[in-house]
């Protein structure tokens, strides 16, 4: 026998909101404006290492919640913890707690790497494969394929 799961909502307060209860768009710029103002006037109390690996993320239920790239940012940003609520008491901003969270950065984004030029050895096995073909469409494929073997005076020759 299975439980009837009931129709409201479960919700304690951590995860994502309906999007109905986030209020209006001009409400959400207003909070998104205070935050990165908070941000950078907090921030600005914190030596300069340390204020490039660190984020103020948000300020929830009297706890100030930061962002840091490592543990060891985030280590050193707790150390922290009696300026930076210093600094937001000054600032007029009720807090009575600081938390780090550990959010490494995204990896950057790399160049694919290009590709290796087809030898002439592989370019004639191609070759062979597509003589083997009764399929037209596919003995053109294989033979447009290997006619992007690299040539005896391709520049790319010798700098494997």
């Amino acid at each position: 026998m299975q439980r009837a799961i009931p129709t409201t909502s479960r919700r304690t307060g951590s995860g994502p909101k309906p999007l109905a209860d986030c209020g209006s768009f001009a409400t959400l710029a207003r909070r998104a404006d205070a935050l990165e103002a908070l941000d950078r006037a907090l921030r600005q109390t914190l030596p300069l290492p340390l204020r490039e690996q660190v984020r103020f993320a948000n300020l929830r239920n009297g706890r100030l919640v930061f962002l840091a790239s490592s543990p060891g940012w985030a280590s050193r940003l707790r150390l922290m913890q009696a300026q930076i609520l210093a600094a937001a008491h000054a600032i007029g901003t009720c807090a009575s707690s600081v938390t780090v969270k550990v959010i490494p950065p995204a990896p950057a984004a790399t160049a694919p790497d290009r590709s290796k030029p087809l030898s002439p050895a592989a370019a004639a096995h191609l070759r062979a494969a597509a003589a083997s073909f009764t399929d037209p469409e596919l003995r053109a494929l294989f033979l447009e394929l290997a006619s992007f073997a690299e040539t005896a005076d391709s520049p790319l020759r010798g700098t494997e």
